[in-house]
């Protein structure tokens, strides 16, 4: 009875050994070092570099699909060897042509960077157009000349009346009706423009003051009959911006009645960073795109906006416009090309960005690849500018480098990211945790209670500012950061903040979280002080109109003179009434009688 115990027993071991076995021959662990892990390539998963196998498979963690792990190789071992930067991964010759593994060099180069941003169509101030009221009058007739719409030059607009007209052209025909003959028909249009008319020029400046043009007056002289109204023409062939009038409207000397901009030349506004202004000069030439059309602009010569919140200049350039596609407010795109002259470049691809650091692998010798943490700059068409990190000559990986990555990852030891972010010159950025460097122009910054922190991008940095205790250490932020309590919803606040109001109240000084919080305390401080304080140490004074506490020093408690004394009143109707009788509430606060006084309604 005990022989086929002792069989099942040796069955189970045989078949768990082969189990092992099998398993080990599928999944290899990062430790193993075999002749058979040389003659046959490893896989590994590109994102979790811990799971491994000996063919191509479906990672089970992630999904992906595993790649040939770039370790091991005829004539060179794996891994890190003596004084080897951490992360150093040595790789043989027939590895590397597995894998696709190529260098190119680090040089210096000339290169030019086409920059596309987003611009805003505007008319150019020096062809904006405004028809002004001459007089006071009334709106007889408008022309089909709506917002939006095209109009000519001596286009006719409207017909106002006023009621100087009449008096203005019977003097104006009499001047020219007169008994000199010599003066008959000596006016027209044309004379009238040029100033060389007969006619006395009072009667003629007197219908101009109304509005009247040249032409209407010389159409006026011709027929020698009154207008029964002015009309008023275009000035420009442009675009109607704006149009202010109505039929049957009564309106006011100096309104604007319509609003013309000329668009046969326009603005683009732009917005550009700060960081690109170096490039911009007056004159630069740049290209308008708009629905397939190619327009050619030049940057204005006028200063450019600085927004120092967003760090962006508005900039404006101007260009021509034919048939006059281009309409006010449209948006359009704007590339300018910009010339990059020595700058250190390498292949775009060549960059790892992961997102918090960017890393470069560098070809110490021939197999042998070292992470290097790099900074960039421009995008220069297929490369890319290194201004950090690296020197011309120096030779990096520009395909193959993922899975180098892959493997180097794995070879660090832990914290040694940190490390290498502490000798590249970095700094973490608070709120997400990105390596920036403090040293670059691009990386934004702040001060908060005596320290100096920097970011990575402006949210950052405004999410940082909004609440700093948030994103600090526990050991830093409670104990280390002073707050105050806003005394009217409660919040922390940072009373060394610039953001921070506050306002003074019986000699002390209260903070706030918003200007509604502020302004609610100013109205009624008693509401929100602690009873001690508000009716304790708070000096009050009586209203002697309706008996209420006022606050005598405060900007909003009205007051008034009588007799050598000064009272204070809640409103200005207690004040009023007051004023209007006196003795008969100072005589009430002597008796100590304030239950016949009045009451607000």
């Amino acid at each position: 009875m005990k022989t086929p115990a002792r069989f099942m027993t040796i069955v189970v071991l045989v078949a768990g050994t082969f189990f092992a076995g099998y398993m080990a021959s599928r999944h290899i662990g990062p430790a193993t070092s075999s002749a058979a892990s040389e003659q046959a390539p490893v896989y590994a998963c590109p994102m979790h570099p811990q799971y491994r196998s000996d063919h191509p498979m479906d990672c089970p963690i992630c999904g992906m699909r595993l790649e040939p792990l770039a370790s091991g190789g005829e004539g060179a071992a794996s891994g890190t060897h003596g004084s080897e930067e951490p992360g150093t991964v040595r790789i043989g010759s027939a590895k590397r042509q597995l894998i696709g593994v190529r260098t190119d060099e680090v040089r210096r180069s000339s290169a030019s960077q086409v920059l596309r941003v987003p611009g805003r169509v505007t008319v150019d101030d020096q062809r904006l157009y405004r028809v002004i009221a001459a007089t006071d009058g009334w709106i007889l007739e408008l022309g089909p000349n709506t917002v939006g719409r095209s109009v000519r030059r001596g286009q006719l607009l409207a017909t106002y009346y006023t009621r100087d007209l009449l008096a203005s052209e019977q003097l104006f025909l009499v001047s020219v009706s007169g008994n000199n003959p010599a003066q008959r028909g000596s006016a027209s249009y044309g004379s009238l423009k040029t100033g060389t008319s007969l006619i006395p020029q009072y009667p003629v400046d007197s219908l101009r003051n109304l509005g009247m043009s040249d032409r209407q007056i010389a159409d006026v002289e011709k027929a020698r009959i009154p207008a029964p109204d002015i009309k008023i023409y275009s000035p420009v062939t442009g675009y109607v911006l704006a149009r202010n009038v109505s039929p049957e409207q009564r309106f006011d000397k100096g309104t604007e009645f319509y609003r013309i901009g000329d668009i046969s030349r326009v603005w683009v506004l732009t917005d550009i960073f700060e960081k690109d202004r170096e490039f911009l000069t007056p004159g630069t030439k740049a290209t308008v795109l708009y629905q397939g059309r190619k327009l050619e602009a030049s940057m204005s010569d006028a200063l450019p906006q600085f927004d120092s919140e967003s760090r962006i200049l508005q900039t404006r350039f101007e260009l021509d416009n034919p048939g006059q596609v281009l309409l006010p407010d449209m948006f359009v795109d704007v590339e300018l090309e910009i010339e990059r002259r020595d700058a250190v470049t390498v292949p775009a691809d060549a960059v790892i960005d992961s997102g918090r650091r960017k890393t470069v692998y560098l070809e110490r010798e021939a197999g042998v690849f070292e992470p290097r943490l790099v900074e960039t700059g421009w995008r220069l068409g297929d490369r890319v500018e290194v201004t950090r990190g690296l020197e011309p000559g120096e030779r990096i990986v520009v395909s193959g480098n993922f899975l180098i990555d892959s493997e180097s990852r794995m070879r660090m030891p832990a914290g040694q990211t940190a490390a290498a972010s502490a000798k590249a010159g970095t700094v973490k950025d608070p709120v997400c945790g990105m390596d920036v460097d403090p040293n670059s122009d691009r990386t934004l910054k702040t001060g908060h209670q005596g320290k100096t922190y920097y970011f990575c991008s402006e949210m950052c940095r405004k999410n940082f500012e909004a609440n700093p205790a948030k994103y600090l250490p526990k050991k830093e932020a409670p104990s280390q950061v002073a707050t105050a309590k806003d005394p009217v919803c409660g919040m922390d606040v940072d009373p060394a903040s610039d953001r921070t109001l506050k306002t003074g109240y019986q000699g002390k000084t209260y903070y706030f979280c918003s200007e509604m919080c502020r302004k609610n305390f100013e109205a009624n401080p008693a509401k929100y002080l602690p009873k001690k304080e508000a009716r304790g140490q708070v000096a009050t004074a009586k209203d002697p109109v309706c008996g209420m506490d006022v606050d005598p020093a405060s900007d909003r408690t009205l007051k008034t003179e009588y007799q050598g004394k000064t009272y204070y009143f809640c409103a200005e109707m207690c004040r009023e009434r007051f004023e209007a009788d006196p003795e008969k509430y100072v005589h009430a606060m002597a008796e100590g009688d304030m239950h016949g006084m009045h009451t607000h309604e």
